[in-house]
Formats: structure tokens, C-alpha cells, sequence
């Protein structure tokens, strides 16, 4: 798919204050470790991630994606009346029904004539979102759309401690299909669309391609549905062999970017992926034939952070400045079940806003102003029981 009038306009994103690495977790873990004789240090070694970040228990993901929406909104400078639809796309969702969409409209302040609705495809819900909206302007159908998520990491981490430590008959064998889950962070992001002509910054979404390879689907799944379980959830992942069967998708559909797009490998400038974990990335872009250097990620200190993964990685770099005017930028996603999608952007200027959890001020105004690293957010709680 090609596009000539979609324009990605800003971004807006928020982090939780509470931060809980990787060693946080394997003290919590401590009968399991015993039992097993698993060294100290395991996790963070098996993964490359360092730490993830929780919100406070009971957040619902539309309160922080009435957030991230806003300061997407403020960042362009664009009017909730230009808004002519909403998808939000993360996993975690407040109700069964209504779409969680219904309350991030109504608190964004956004028209009646706004066509909204909840969108869930695992990690790809937000950039599934991204493309509907996309299409809807490059149709003529609206001038602007919000695609915003949030996710929680809490219950499924805790969830998932509790059992391990709990059935004494797991084996180091059996354990593996968690250890997916001990990665899972939280974040929340929103993107702002437009079409060309309303457009500051003419950031053009140019390409768009996905495949779907489902005959893996049994290889990731969670329980029973957990918004209508009490949220206790479990999630069972065969890591390896998701992550084998992911790269083998992911560079069929970057083939078919790469010809969509028209681009050679030497024409990105650079790649926002997925973050799953350092053992992932590396076997991915060296299936993909990119370059590690053109590479930005944030697993070491978020964690998997699902549907916002891709998308907060972008905003984060865009915030460290590690994207130029005149880039050309890879943003490819990779899902359970297994999908891919990949977009092409041609970057110009930046408006970006994001901020922490709970904090009156953002982290940062306006467009193009860097981050000076993952240490700036110091507001540390320890892990609760």
C-alpha cells in the first residue's frame, strides 16, 4: 500500500513512576530459585532487559491514554474538533464494553462526528490503528485521527510469580513458557494523523505492507479472557519457537516492504522495532540485514510494553533526537499469532510530548527537544507484594 496525503503529525506518550527490574523480580522469586538452584542475575541475562515499570494498582488504561491523547493533541498544536476518528489499540482495555475508546473521546473533548471504536491484535494494535486511519484520510473520509493505547503490566507479572512459586512440581524445562511474561512492561502512546494539506510537519507515512502467518498462532496465548475473569491473567509462550517463526515472518513482509516502499536496505536511516529482548533484535536485523547502529530501542528499561512498544520507541527517539530531518524510517512489527506489519515514514520535523505518570508537568514541551537517557525519570518505588 502506497499513501500520497497521510502525514504522521505528533506523538504523545507516558511512563509509570515505578520502576521494577529484573532483580526486584527474582528476589520475589526467591522460593522458585531455591528450589531450582537458578543463579541470581538469569533473567536479565536470558533477556537484555534490565527493568520494566508498573502503574499503581488500579489504573485503568483510559486514564493514561487520556494522557498520552492530550499531550499528542498539544504537541501539534491541532484542535480535538479536527479529530475525525479515535482507535485505541492497545491489549488491556477498561470493559468488556463499551470500547475504552468511549471514555479517552469523551474526556479528549473530541467531535460527536468522530467515528471511534477499540481495536485488539495483540502487539499490532496500535500500528493496525495507525493503518485505518490512515486510509480514512488518504480517502478523503477525515482531516485527522488519533490512534492512542495503553498497557498494563502489574496483574500478568504478578499473576505469573504467584504461580511459579506456587506449583513446586515445575521443572527449569516448564518454567521456560513464563519467563516471556516476567518481561512485560507498561507505557502508554498516542499518534496523531493528518492529511497533507493540514499538516505541520510533513512527516509523510509513505508505505504500509502485512502478512499473517496464523499456522503459528497456538504459540503465544493467554487463558480464558481475561477483562470478564477478574484479570488474573496467565500467558503461556514457547519463546524459541515464537521467536524463530516471528524473524521468518518478519523478513518475508520486509521483502515486500522494502519493494513496496522501493527503498534498498542502505535507504533507512533508521529502524524502531518491536521490543521483545536483546536475544530477538539481534537475530532479527541480522535476518533483516540492518544495521545494530541504526537501531533504537528501549527493552533494557521498558520491557515488552506490548501494542506501545513500537510506537513509544519512536517517540522516545524522536525525543533523544536520533532522527534527522530527511530520514527515512522502518517501523516493523511483529505480533503473536503470527502478523506483521511494516510502515515506511519520510521524517521532517518533530513534535513530540511526553511525561511521566502522575507528574503535573510534562517531561518535555514542544518539537525536537532530547531526552538525555532512560535515568531522567528518578521518581523509584520498591515492587509491591
Amino acid at each position: 500500500m502506497r499513501y500520497h496525503h497521510v502525514c504522521i503529525e505528533s506523538l504523545g506518550y507516558t511512563l509509570p513512576a515505578e520502576v521494577v527490574s529484573s532483580d526486584d523480580l527474582e528476589r520475589l522469586l526467591e522460593p522458585l530459585y531455591s528450589r531450582l538452584r537458578l543463579p541470581p542475575g538469569r533473567l536479565e541475562l536470558m533477556t537484555g532487559i534490565r527493568e520494566r515499570r508498573f502503574w499503581p494498582r488500579g489504573t485503568l488504561p483510559s486514564e493514561v491514554s487520556i494522557v498520552s491523547g492530550r499531550r499528542a493533541l498539544d504537541a501539534a498544536g491541532i484542535a480535538p474538533q479536527k479529530v475525525g476518528a479515535l482507535v485505541h489499540g492497545s491489549v488491556c482495555r477498561d470493559h468488556l464494553e463499551p470500547a475504552t475508546a468511549c471514555r479517552v473521546h469523551h474526556e479528549l473533548g473530541l467531535p460527536q462526528q468522530c467515528q471511534i471504536y477499540d481495536v485488539s491484535n495483540a502487539c499490532l494494535g496500535l500500528l493496525n490503528g495507525m493503518l485505518q486511519v490512515a486510509n480514512m484520510i488518504e480517502l478523503g473520509q477525515i482531516e485527522a485521527g488519533l490512534v492512542v493505547g495503553s498497557e498494563g503490566s502489574r496483574q500478568l507479572v504478578e499473576t505469573t510469580i504467584a504461580a511459579l512459586n506456587r506449583d513446586t512440581t515445575l521443572t527449569r524445562q516448564q518454567i521456560k513458557l513464563a519467563v516471556a511474561s516476567l518481561t512485560i512492561g507498561s507505557a502508554s502512546c498516542a499518534i496523531l494523523l493528518t492529511r497533507d494539506a493540514i499538516s505541520r510537519t510533513q512527516n509523510r507515512l509513505t508505505t504500509a505492507v502485512w502478512r499473517a502467518h496464523t499456522e503459528h498462532h497456538q504459540l503465544c496465548h493467554s487463558g480464558d479472557d481475561e477483562a470478564g475473569a477478574g484479570m488474573s491473567p496467565l500467558m503461556q509462550t514457547d519463546s524459541e519457537t515464537m521467536m524463530h517463526a516471528g524473524i521468518a515472518t518478519g523478513a518475508q513482509t520486509f521483502d515486500e516492504f522494502l519493494r513496496a516502499a522501493q527503498w534498498s536496505r542502505a535507504d533507512i536511516h533508521k529502524s524502531f522495532c518491536h521490543q521483545v529482548g536483546s536475544g530477538h533484535r539481534k537475530l532479527m536485523l541480522e535476518s533483516l540485514g540492518l544495521r545494530s547502529e541504526h537501531d533504537h530501542t528501549t527493552l533494557e528499561w521498558l520491557g515488552n510494553t506490548g501494542s506501545a512498544a513500537l510506537p513509544i520507541t519512536l517517540a522516545t527517539g524522536l525525543d533523544r533526537g536520533v532522527v534527522s530531518a530527511g530520514d527515512n524510517l522502518a517501523l516493523l512489527g511483529i505480533g503473536s499469532g503470527i502478523n506483521s506489519v511494516m510502515l515506511g515514514v519520510q521524517w521532517q520535523t518533530t513534535r513530540v510530548q511526553g511525561g511521566v505518570w502522575g507528574e503535573d508537568e510534562p517531561l518535555h514541551h514542544g518539537a525536537g527537544q532530547k531526552l538525555a537517557g532512560p535515568h531522567h525519570i528518578n521518581a523509584r518505588t520498591a515492587p509491591r507484594d
